[in-house]
């Protein structure tokens, strides 16, 4: 019965580390995909936030021109 006992045992530890392995890479796998998508947002926010500057300040370039062209407009017609 020993040798049965202890082919057992071993049929029982292989069952559980694999039971474990497969676990841990299906827990890898997941941390894989989190980052991922992670990264992926970082991205997209840090284009989002650029583009976003970039249509601010053509705003205040375009009101500086626009006031700019309509003074000197005013100072050809009065003038």
């Amino acid at each position: 019965m020993g040798v049965r006992q202890n082919l057992h045992q071993l049929e029982q530890a292989f069952v559980e580390e694999t039971i474990a392995d497969r676990e841990r890479r299906e827990a890898l796998q997941r941390q894989i995909v989190t980052r991922s998508r992670k990264r992926e947002l970082d991205k997209v926010h840090k284009k989002g936030s650029a583009r976003f500057v970039l249509l601010c300040l053509i705003l205040v370039a375009t009101a500086v021109l626009v006031t700019v062209a309509m003074f000197e407009t005013l100072y050809v017609v009065m003038g």
